[in-house]
This record gives structure tokens, C-alpha cells and sequence, in this order.
């Protein structure tokens, strides 16, 4: 699986490039709960803390910071979309670990369990100009070398399908871009086109449930752009050995030291 995502990356910036158009890369990763170490006025966070169920202290937290740091700068990417971030110090001590040259947008969504997205993007290439923030979704609209896009990062299913047709009447200007958990909607209805597909027929997932890879998190880009087929990122570190699953920083409340119950999912956008 990891020789075939490096042939594919090679064929993806290969093809766009033919276009005469140099590939921008994208990706959404749900970083899986990454927690500051101190205790939340509004909500509970409480396992999360040195005392709590997971001993989460300052050790931990460091650890869990440069693994999420380490798998963003190992995809060398310009936007990076994350699900699972607590507030915006994590988000800071993140982008502070990362060795590429990252601004960053954090919205607070006042979730129930404190969990939150975040943007990590090359501010010299993309131009926020506009947030909105829904129950568990984002949207970032910004200027991209000249074109106006709508990223709408989303972790509820149930809300995919209504956020999509909301913003394309709301903002008809803008090239969307759905991240995350799209769930079954049809990307036709909406004009999009769900890049993900091939590598799910191929039998690859970016999350392990009953003993088979899900392709739960998905890219669906504007038809109007122009893209190559998204894919899963992997590499061997970040797959337990064991199981052939996502090395995790909890399994079944056992401390690991991993990086994430998922894997990233990207793709490549020529503008």
C-alpha cells in the first residue's frame, strides 16, 4: 500500500502538471483528540487531565504534539484541515512544531466535548476571507492564486448533505471543497466529485473496523476544479504492526503513544 500511494503521488503532479497548472495538496485528518492538560470551564474534559482517567499531563501532551507535527510535515502539504483539536493554544503549540512554515485558523464550536477544527495553510498561497462556523462544521472562503474557495470542514454525516446545498446557494462564487465526514451524499447533486472513490474500490480506508479498512473521512473537490483521485496517506509508522490498524494514543484505554485511530486523507488540486 505505501509503494502504490508513491506511485500515485508521482502520477498525480505529473498529470496536473501536463495542465500547465502546478498541483496545490490538500488533506483532512482527525488527529484524534488532542487535549491541553488543563482543566475546562464549559464542558468536560476531565479524563483529560493529570489526574483524570488517562493521566494526560505535560509529557503526554508534548508527545502527542510532535507525533500529529511529524505526520503533517511528512505529507509536505499547503492545506492541512484537522478534526480534534481542544482550542487554539493547541493549535499554536502545533503549528509551533511543525517544521514547514504554517499560519493557522482556529474557530471555537462550542461542541459538548470540547473538540474543535483548525486550518493549517501557507499564507503566501491561500487568502482567508471569510469563516463561518456551524454544530461540527467549519467554512473557510478564501482566495486561492485567483480563484475564490469554499473549504467546509465537516464531522457530522447527518449535516453534510443541507451544508452542502446551504452554501452553494449562499455562496455561488466560490469552488467548494467538502472535507471530513461527507458521509453518502451524492456529490453529483451538488456539483461535486467524490475523489476518494477509486481508492475505496481499491479497498483502502483511512480508519479499521471489523477487521477491514473504512473509508470514513472524504474529499469531494468542485467540478470545476481541476484534481487528481484523492487517496489514504500511510506509512509503516503509523500502522500498529499487531493488528495492521492505526497506531493509536489510547487503545481501549491503554496508553500507546501513537498518532491517531485514523489516517489522513488527501488529494491534489491544480489552480
Amino acid at each position: 500500500m505505501m509503494r502504490l500511494l508513491s506511485i500515485i503521488t508521482v502520477l498525480v503532479v505529473s498529470g496536473l502538471a501536463a495542465f500547465g497548472r502546478q498541483p496545490v495538496g490538500i488533506a483532512f485528518y482527525d488527529v484524534d483528540r488532542i487535549y491541553d492538560t488543563i482543566p475546562a470551564l464549559f464542558y468536560d474534559d476531565s479524563d483529560y487531565t493529570p489526574e483524570g482517567r488517562y493521566t494526560w499531563n505535560t509529557k503526554r501532551y508534548e508527545r502527542k504534539i510532535r507525533n500529529t507535527a511529524a505526520v503533517i510535515d511528512s505529507m509536505g502539504l499547503e492545506i492541512v484541515a484537522l478534526w480534534g483539536v481542544e482550542n487554539e493554544q493547541v493549535v499554536r503549540d502545533l503549528a509551533a512544531a511543525c517544521n514547514g512554515d504554517y499560519s493557522y485558523l482556529h474557530r471555537t464550536l462550542n461542541t459538548l466535548d470540547g473538540m474543535d477544527f483548525a486550518l493549517l495553510y501557507y499564507g503566501d498561497r491561500f487568502y482567508p476571507q471569510q469563516v463561518e462556523t456551524g454544530r461540527r462544521s467549519l467554512y473557510v472562503q478564501g482566495e486561492w492564486k485567483g480563484h475564490t474557495v469554499g473549504l467546509v470542514l465537516c464531522a457530522d454525516e447527518r449535516s453534510a448533505q443541507w451544508l452542502a446545498g446551504d452554501l452553494r446557494e449562499e455562496h455561488p462564487e466560490a469552488k467548494l471543497i467538502l472535507l471530513g465526514r461527507v458521509g453518502r451524499i451524492r456529490p453529483e447533486r451538488f456539483g461535486l466529485r467524490d475523489v476518494m472513490a477509486r481508492a475505496e474500490k481499491a479497498g483502502r480506508g483511512n480508519i479499521r473496523t471489523s477487521g477491514r479498512w473504512v473509508m470514513r473521512d472524504r474529499i469531494l473537490v468542485d467540478t470545476l476544479l481541476q484534481n487528481s483521485n484523492g487517496d489514504v496517506y500511510i506509512r509503516r509508522y503509523l500502522v500498529d504492526q499487531k493488528d495492521n490498524s492505526p497506531l493509536r494514543t489510547f487503545n481501549r484505554g491503554v496508553y500507546y503513544g501513537g498518532y491517531s485511530y485514523s489516517l489522513p486523507v488527501f488529494t491534489h488540486i491544480g489552480l
